[in-house]
């Protein structure tokens, strides 16, 4: 690769101070070889050496008032190549630093989000289904707590509450009914009835 004559950089620069603007397009596109070289010395990865590119056209840019056209130009080129070769290697080691590149990672870490998920929305349905419990009239809150929640017999629930099994199963048919008004799911007659 043939690098740009530096006096020749240094002449089209300053003639871009004074406003020329086809020379400040021939500086950055003599530049780019020149950056491009100091970010592969400095060790910036094939797919970064763009970004490199980009930030010191972007520097040279916001700097070209501060060159001066007394001393060299490639000299100063280099200098704002070589800052912004390093800054950014140290931005990428600093996200590697804190990022994980294992694919398995990423697969166990969603897979593990997902299984909390939805444990937390079962925890959530459970809370909800409590207290729209606790809301029940007397009889029908405790048929649907025995029977249905603590998982008791009828003979366990009838002996506990002196309540018939009768009157147990009537309960809990009317609380389970509520409920699912109350929660917005069908019942298996309605969902026969849309058909």
């Amino acid at each position: 690769m043939v690098e740009p004559i530096g006096d020749d950089l240094g002449l089209l620069m300053a003639a871009a101070q004074r406003g020329d603007a086809s020379a400040y397009r021939q500086v950055l596109r003599d530049a780019v070889p020149v950056i491009t070289a100091v970010a592969r010395r400095r060790g910036v990865s094939a797919d970064q050496v763009e970004d490199v590119v980009q930030e010191v056209l972007i520097t040279l840019h916001r700097a070209r008032a501060t060159y001066d056209p007394a001393r060299p130009f490639l000299p100063w080129l280099r200098a704002i190549s070589d800052r912004r070769a390093i800054d950014l290697l140290r931005r990428s080691g600093r996200h590697a630093a804190r990022e994980v590149h294992d694919p398995i990672a990423y697969e166990n870490f969603a897979s593990d989000q997902q299984q909390a998920e939805s444990v937390l929305d079962a925890d959530d349905r459970a809370q909800a289904l409590r207290r729209t419990v606790a809301d029940l009239p007397a009889g029908q809150r405790q048929a649907a707590e025995r029977l249905g929640l603590a998982g008791e017999s009828l003979e366990e629930a009838s002996a506990a509450t002196g309540r018939s099994k009768t009157a147990l199963k009537v309960n809990l048919h009317r609380a389970l009914k509520s409920l699912r008004q109350r929660m917005g799911v069908k019942d298996a007659a309605e969902e026969g009835d849309d058909v």
